[in-house]
Order: structure tokens, then C-alpha cells, then sequence
């Protein structure tokens, strides 16, 4: 059924069809709107059998989610930024535990300075959590990669996430085509939990395990996630057949064949990377488009295959490891090792700061111009005046102070009170 829907609304919908039984919420923007519908759902009776706990924090929430996977039933929550964060410990008692739980995170930056606005750094900092971490491009894939990721983390036992640009995504409107409940009850099988408490046959779910065992626990954990690479295009073709498009999978490739210059990025910008490369190979230029939709598991073999013919690597990525360089980028390096590809890293859209159409054909032509180093992290569209005046602050030894604060005041802007 086609519908003109907020993003946030859209997942909010797509979950209900998934029939959870326990939702634990607790609001952060930009995720706020999807619980918030989420529990209309439940007071109406659209959401049936289902317990929405308002939690004290995200933390809670997790912890509740926890409990209520290990207790057997369909759990789902949502979050951002500091929330993701907050909840970072029980991020692992959930994998370690193999617990199927699902969460949405609208990607939001993580301060300081406080920023509520979209980029990646949230969900790439607990990229080694051991959840699978699959990337919307648009509202339609964030519907439909939750309805897989319910099939997805029931049919392996392990937590998933999906990510979706807060804002870009969960706040905008777009036509969305929702599957009927039928449909989906079809496709998502009733969850028969792999593991359960259950007071007739009681059992400790997260002993103590000492060096004998620990490192076989780990091991085990690596293990499903690797079957995740073969389980993924799997149920991505099962949806396929089930609701009649292409939605899913490991990777996303456009225009890849014959491309020299090949682009790789994840989420909403791939929309507009997208329109470049239609431009650039109408000229005549060879360029391609690479989206990551599953970045946990790492795709290495698809990423290698998909990459086999470029000469250059463009990774646009939305975060960075702070004194090391890309995170998507050394991962795309470890794909093509041992190839004579060259992979630049450009990091883009922190803090919401906008990747425009302009900026990315610049950045693409400067790469095929040789005017930018491969071996060199990249800010695309970084105000290096500003940045160069707040550095001779501090060399010519005044106080420094916050950067953010100086630099807001050096632009004439005021810092704003933004909430979480």
C-alpha cells in the first residue's frame, strides 16, 4: 500500500507489523517520533499483545529488552547518538548473550560540542559490539531492512541494528509502499526463541566464564556473524519474491560495471551520489556507485568482488576514527589488499553539514585530476581558514579555550541550546 509518510512513521508501522511483544522506550531525538507512534499503536489496540515500558534511560531500555529476549519473546527499541552510547554495556551483554533484539538508530552525532544533527559516529563507535549493522538509503529500505532484520537476528540468534540518518530520513516525507499484515506474517515466521528461561527447567543465562571457555564463546559469536554474510542475500531474495522488489542484501552497486572510479558510502547520500555519477557518465566519465547496506558483517569477499575492475576508490564516509583516519575506508582497504587499487578516504557530513551535488563533483574531479592524495584523510568542504585561525590562536600562545566556542564566535554565530 502505498502511503506519503515521515520516516519515522513509516518504521513505526513496519515494526507493527513485526508484532513485538515487549517495546522499552525511552525518547532521544531523532528517534523520538518512531516510539512515540509506537505507543499510540499499543493504547489503540493496533499493536496487540505487546507491554510498552517506558524506561529512566536508555541503558533501561536495553536492560529491559535484554530481559524480555532472554524471557522468549519478540522485543524492539530504538535510539541515538548519546543514547547508543549510554547504552553501550548492555550493547554487549545483548550480543554476548545472543539475544535477537532489534533496534532502530537514527544516526546522529555525538557530542561535544552537542550536536543534534545527522552523521555516523554513533553507530561506527560500536561497530565491534557484535550487532549486526544494516544502513538505510531511503524510508523505503528502512521498512523494509526492518521486516528482514526480525527474520534476520530470529533465524541466527544475534541482535541487529538498523541504522537511518536522523533527520534526512526519519523526519522526512516520502512515498513509502507499507506490506499488508498478512504479508509479513508470511515472510516473518511466529519466533520460536533458540534460547528461553523458562521456570520448569530453570537456567543461568549470563554465567561467569572464565579463560576456559571465554575465547570459544567469543569464537562462536564471530561464527554467526560470518553466516550472517551467506543468511542475508538469502532472505533478501525471500523478500523479493514475498513483496515483489529488490530491497536488502550485502551491498548495493550502481553502475559499477566498466567503472574506473568507483564511489563507496552508506545511507541516505547514496541518492545523491548517485545523481553525480549519472551526470559524470552521461560526459562520458567511467564511474560507479558502491552502497554498503550490511557494514556488520563486513562484506569482505563481495566488497573485493564488487571493486574488481576500479582503478580508484572514493569511500565517503560520515565518521572517523580520531587520530587513525577512515573507519568504512580501512575496512574497503582490507577488501582490495594485494590489488593496485588506490582508496581515498573523505570524511563528509559531520554534524549534519550538507554533501551537496557541487561538492561531490568537485571532490570527484580533484581525485581524476590527481589533486588529492590517496594517502591522506580528506574533510570535504573543511573551512581551512577557520580552522588555520584557531590553531595560530593557541601557537601564538593566547588561552585557546574551546574550539567550538571560538569558532562560533569567529563566524558571528551564537551557540545554540540545543536539547538531546
Amino acid at each position: 500500500m502505498l502511503r506519503q509518510l515521515e520516516g519515522s512513521q513509516a518504521v513505526a508501522r513496519a515494526v507493527t507489523l513485526c508484532r513485538p511483544q515487549v517495546i522499552a522506550a525511552y525518547p532521544i531525538s531523532p528517534q523520538t517520533h518512531i516510539v512515540e507512534s509506537l505507543s499510540d499503536r499499543v493504547r489503540t489496540g493496533e499493536l496487540e499483545a505487546c507491554e510498552y515500558m517506558m524506561v529512566e534511560s536508555e541503558f533501561g531500555a536495553m536492560s529491559a529488552c535484554i530481559g524480555a529476549s532472554g524471557a522468549g519473546v519478540r522485543t524492539y527499541t530504538a535510539t541515538s547518538s548519546q543514547g547508543l552510547l549510554f547504552m553501550a554495556e548492555a550493547l554487549f551483554n545483548a550480543s554476548g548473550l545472543g539475544l535477537p533484539i532489534v533496534m532502530t538508530v537514527a544516526n546522529r552525532a555525538i557530542g561535544a560540542p552537542i550536536n543534534i544533527w545527522n552523521d555516523h559516529s554513533d553507530a561506527m563507535s560500536m561497530r565491534d559490539s557484535g550487532w549486526i549493522q544494516l544502513y538505510a538509503d531511503s524510508n523505503q529500505s528502512a521498512v523494509d531492512l526492518h521486516v528482514q532484520a526480525y527474520r534476520l537476528a530470529e533465524s541466527l540468534s544475534v541482535p541487529v541494528m538498523v541504522c537511518m540518518d536522523g533527520f534526512i530520513l526519519t523526519h522526512a516525507f516520502e512515498e513509502v509502499d507499507l506490506p499488508e499484515q498478512e504479508q509479513v506474517d508470511a515472510f516473518l515466521p511466529r519466533f520460536r526463541p533458540q534460547q528461553a528461561l523458562d521456570p520448569d527447567d530453570p537456567l543461568t543465562i549470563g554465567a561467569m566464564v572464565g579463560p576456559e571457555a571465554f575465547a570459544e564463546v567469543k569464537y562462536l559469536m564471530h561464527v554467526k556473524q560470518m553466516a550472517a554474510l551467506d543468511e542475508i542475500p538469502m532472505i533478501a531474495d525471500d523478500f523479493r519474491e514475498a513483496f515483489g522488489r529488490a530491497s536488502g542484501g550485502l551491498l548495493q552497486p550502481y553502475r559499477v560495471e566498466g567503472a574506473e572510479t568507483v564511489v563507496v558510502a552508506l545511507g541516505s547520500v547514496l541518492g545523491t551520489i548517485e545523481d553525480v555519477v549519472d551526470t559524470m557518465r552521461d560526459e562520458g566519465v567511467a564511474v560507479g556507485v558502491l552502497g554498503i547496506t550490511c557494514f556488520r558483517p563486513w562484506p569482505v569477499d563481495e566488497v573485493r568482488e564488487a571493486l574488481r575492475g576500479a582503478q580508484r576508490v572514493v569511500v565517503v564516509e560520515k565518521a572517523f576514527a580520531v587520530g587513525a583516519g577512515g573507519i568504512v575506508g580501512q575496512n574497503v582497504r582490507d577488501a582490495v589488499r594485494g590489488s593496485p587499487v588506490q582508496v581515498y578516504d573523505v570524511v563528509a557530513g559531520l554534524g549534519g553539514r550538507p554533501i551537496t551535488r557541487a561538492s561531490l563533483r568537485g571532490l570527484l574531479d580533484d581525485v581524476l585530476a590527481d589533486r588529492v592524495d590517496p594517502g591522506r584523510l580528506y574533510f570535504l568542504d573543511l573551512d581551512h581558514e577557520l580552522v588555520q585561525r584557531e590553531l595560530e590562536r593557541a601557537r601564538h600562545g593566547e588561552r585557546p579555550g574551546p574550539h567550538a566556542e571560538n569558532m562560533l564566535r569567529a563566524l558571528g554565530t551564537v551557540a545554540s541550546g540545543a536539547y538531546e
